[in-house]
């Protein structure tokens, strides 16, 4: 059997990836090998092969189409597939004080991450999951929702027709806040600034439309704030005590007009950002997480970073809005998982 620290079989460290090994694990898998070959601070985690949700639907004699999905969901693990999964899981869990530590689970797709387009939102991820069981039923969950009947629809839009998922397996981050930033104004195209968005707690409160965060506007080259609109956060999505999964709470009224990040944060922020675009050489939409122990510098973590598909262009940039939440909502792509219990 391959344990997780293998070169070959079904999964893979995140660290061992780069962005030739894009085909074979999908995007935000290889793009997170690119930020730890970077040495940007990223949660451990294992990538699943987009081999196996091939194999397993050979082995279930699954066609793609729109009645994969229940398929998916319906056909026994492939037994080595679930095997690496839990070998993984246990060499994760090794790094750790905690027997199943909680993890993301997130797809993966071929392409979603590309320059021209973006498939965030369109497949699933799944936040504080525990357990070697509760990981495989995730990874199911994440594969059968490449064909769901928006991200069928989607695919035919962008003219893709291969369809192929991996899964990317990361330790949690206890976040106290998170959020989502741009090496660009995605409003303006104004290159000189880092816009930021920010929000107690997960970041999956402004996914669904639970709290608006606050906005930032930061120069790259003075490190000034240029914006800053702080809003009323009376909700965030924490861990739920019970167990897997997460949920959401009132945030304690003393913190609901306060400000997320202070100027050593926003600061770390935007080194950080100039940092990622460099290596990547393209402007990039990052997600983040600043964990509850520590300075934001010593706790601070990107979980995803991906070509910036729509800004709009210096010359032709748009009076209105001045704000980047509507993009905001369609980059972070999570929903939160209710419960961590086998499915």
């Amino acid at each position: 059997m391959n344990t997780a620290g293998s070169a070959v079989g079904y999964t893979r460290p995140l660290g061992q990836l780069r962005g030739a090994d894009e085909p074979a694990f999908g995007g935000k898998s290889t793009g997170l090998g690119e930020l730890l070959a970077a040495d940007v601070p990223v949660p451990p985690g294992f990538a699943l092969a987009t081999a196996a949700l091939t194999e397993l639907m050979r082995e279930s004699c699954i066609e793609p189409g729109v009645t994969a999905a229940a398929a998916i969901r319906a056909a026994p693990m492939p037994a080595r597939i679930g095997e690496e999964l839990t070998a993984a899981y246990r060499a994760l869990a090794e790094g750790t004080q905690a027997q199943d530590p909680a993890v993301a689970v997130r797809s993966s797709a071929v392409g979603e991450d590309s320059t021209d387009a973006t498939f965030a939102g369109q497949q699933d991820t799944y936040l504080w999951v525990r357990g070697a069981g509760a990981v495989i039923a995730a990874v199911r969950d994440c594969w059968a929702s490449l064909y769901s009947t928006t991200a069928i629809a989607y695919r035919a839009r962008l003219g893709e027709v291969r369809a192929a998922m991996g899964v990317t397996v990361q330790l949690m981050v206890d976040a106290s806040v998170s959020g989502v930033m741009f090496t660009c104004n995605p409003v303006s195209g104004d290159p000189s600034m880092v816009a930021i968005n920010a929000s107690w707690g997960l970041g999956a409160a402004v996914v669904g439309g639970e709290v608006t965060p606050d906005d930032y506007l930061v120069s790259k080259v003075t490190g000034e704030v240029v914006r800053e609109r702080i809003a009323s956060k009376d909700v965030q999505c924490v861990p739920d005590p019970n167990g897997g999964g997460t949920t959401l709470i009132d945030v304690p009224a003393h913190l609901r007009a306060r400000p997320c990040l202070d100027a050593d944060a926003l600061g770390a922020l935007v080194a950080l950002a100039q940092r990622i675009q460099a290596h990547f050489g393209s402007h990039q939409d990052i997600e983040w997480a600043i964990g509850r122990e520590g300075s934001a510098a010593e706790s601070l973590f990107v979980v995803q970073s991906r070509p910036v598909t729509a800004v709009a262009a210096p010359a032709k940039a748009p009076a209105a809005p001045a704000s980047a939440l509507s993009l905001v909502m369609s980059t972070f792509g999570v929903r939160p998982r209710e419960t961590g219990e086998e499915r």
